[in-house]
């Protein structure tokens, strides 16, 4: 069926109206009007081609918060009305290790990612949430809570499983001290879910002006990185710091700030290879890891989670024709601290 939606045509071309097919639904698919889609620093990634692996046009988009429109005959946990979202995922082979151990993510036969991935009804590539109306899976749809913000729970679809995972696979909680690296899409999360947790929550960040906001969101302590003094003072302490920066930085900086069998996590993605002295990691024992999103079951894990704390995003809403400045902005780090998508603009 057609469907208006917002494109990237090329590398260099500005995101525009472009029309796009979806699939009618199958008896197993969710029909979601999309109502709400948070903009995620990967969306410039696929749109501009950073990567080297984009196929165009593409249709960023995998925060999707919406309504169901139309069920198939065997969908049994949608009806239609109800409140439905749409993470990074669309499907995977179901069958291999990772698959039933509820890891999709890491799916071995190839997850299906919500845009730029490969779709099996019809063929091309999948398209994501800068668009009017989704179709999906059951498996792969999400219940969403009562009671949240819609257009505040929409980032939770990344940018909180991609905190939310980690923190609690490092078990995160009362006595433990934990370190956020970076106040931004990601840091924020971090920042109220490790609080929420019960963890001594210290964020790390270069800028003064982020002292208060973090304070505010939940942090105990806020550490000023450049401050060689500062950092001193917490070597040796902390049971997990999870890093969410992008750009180049130190990470032995942080090793040194962990304490014997403390994990140093990271969820951002810089652009080159980061150097890490091995005696970093010898003396106490220190671990160094990474984690990408999570799988559908423990994605709804932090949807109820967050329904149960009142937990969203810090958000600034945005037309669909504002996406290009939003990404000039994204990259200047201008934004507090997520950018969504009212997608009724989309229909006006």
């Amino acid at each position: 069926m057609p469907t208006r939606a917002f494109a990237a045509t090329s590398p260099t071309s500005p995101l525009g109206p472009h029309a796009i097919e979806r699939r009618e639904p199958t008896p197993g698919d969710v029909e979601i009007e999309i109502l709400y889609c948070g903009v995620c620093h990967t969306d410039l990634h696929f749109a501009r081609d950073e990567w080297g692996f984009t196929s165009f046009p593409v249709v960023p988009g995998h925060e999707i918060l919406g309504r169901v429109t139309r069920v198939g005959e065997a969908v049994t946990r949608f009806s239609p009305g109800d409140p439905a979202a749409v993470g990074c995922l669309v499907d995977s082979c179901r069958t291999c290790a990772s698959c039933k151990a509820d890891q999709e993510q890491f799916c071995l036969g190839g997850a299906v990612f919500t845009y730029n991935g490969e779709d099996k009804h019809l063929g091309g590539m999948t398209y994501g949430g800068y668009s009017e109306k989704i179709v999906v899976d059951e498996a792969f749809t999400l219940k969403v809570p009562a009671g949240l913000d819609p257009a505040g729970a929409a980032p939770l679809l990344c940018a909180g499983i991609t905190t939310y995972s980690p923190l609690r696979r490092w078990n995160a909680g009362p006595g433990k001290k934990v370190g956020i690296v970076g106040l931004g899409g990601l840091g924020h999360m971090g920042v109220k879910f490790a609080r929420a947790f019960g963890a001594h929550t210290v964020l790390f960040t270069t800028s003064e002006g982020k002292v208060a906001d973090g304070k505010r969101l939940g942090a105990d302590e806020v550490v000023i990185s450049k401050d060689e003094a500062q950092m001193e003072a917490h070597a040796g302490s902390f049971d997990m710091i999870l890093d969410t920066v992008s750009a180049d930085h130190d990470l032995n900086a942080y090793l040194n700030l962990l304490k014997l069998d403390g994990s140093l996590v990271l969820v951002g993605a810089p652009p080159n290879p980061q150097p890490v002295s091995v005696f970093g990691l010898f003396m106490p024992r220190r671990h160094l890891s990474g984690s990408l999103i999570g799988g559908i079951a423990e994605t709804q894990e932090m949807l109820d989670f967050c329904g149960e704390h009142g937990i969203v995003c810090e958000i600034e809403q945005i037309r669909i024709q504002q996406i290009n400045e939003a990404y000039e902005r994204m990259l200047r780090s201008d934004v507090k601290y997520r950018f969504v998508i009212d997608m009724a603009s989309i229909r006006a």
